[in-house]
């Protein structure tokens, strides 16, 4: 059992902390060396917390390095993607070129990382760099040649004379599909948050 000696005003410290840290397992902390103060033994304290041994005793260890500021520390695990690393590249090509759906993406990254991600990763990916997706009228396949072309002329024409602080006009401001004829299809444009 390891022996620590308690100031009152450590007791007070961790009498006051058990109940006001924002973190429950920061008060877990203060409260198993609270019971440690008042002499409670390991497996009593192990049992009304409902902690193990090991966990105690890496409270008390932690306790000893650095006293209660020690205590308050929380080391959760934050795994970060490969992406992270590429992520300013990445942001600036997909600003340039915006992917018209998540697999094409997915193969971009691949080509200009060598890092395979799924889907759901890359849409995941995308979101973190301020990136989202814009529903946006498609025309479908037996559409008039004309007015194709036409639309696409426009879009082209809009996205060139617009500047980064403006959103864009027409189909990119959220006013429905467009539609030829009686059919319309929604596909996924990534797009740059504009701000």
């Amino acid at each position: 059992m390891t022996s620590i000696e308690f100031t009152e005003e450590q007791v007070e410290q961790l009498r006051h902390e058990r109940f006001h840290h924002p973190h429950p397992r920061v008060q877990r902390k203060m409260e198993a060396l609270l019971l440690k103060s008042q002499g409670v033994p390991h497996w009593q304290i192990c049992n009304v917390l409902a902690i193990t041994e090991n966990t105690l005793r890496a409270y008390l260890q932690a306790y000893l390095k650095g006293g209660i500021e020690k205590l308050k520390e929380l080391n959760f695990p934050c795994p970060q993607s490969e992406l992270v690393a590429h992520a300013e590249t990445l942001e600036g090509y997909f600003r340039e070129h915006p992917p018209a759906t998540v697999k094409e993406a997915a193969a971009k990254i691949e080509q200009l990382t060598s890092i395979r991600r799924s889907q759901t990763q890359v849409r995941q990916f995308l979101k973190s760099l301020g990136m989202r997706r814009l529903k946006l009228g498609a025309i479908p396949a037996k559409a008039d040649v004309e007015k194709q072309a036409i639309f696409k002329k426009r879009r082209a024409q809009s996205a060139v004379g617009r500047s980064p602080s403006r959103p864009a006009g027409g189909v990119l401001r959220g006013r429905g599909p467009f539609r030829v004829g009686s059919v319309s299809r929604v596909f996924m444009v990534f797009r740059a948050l504009l701000h």
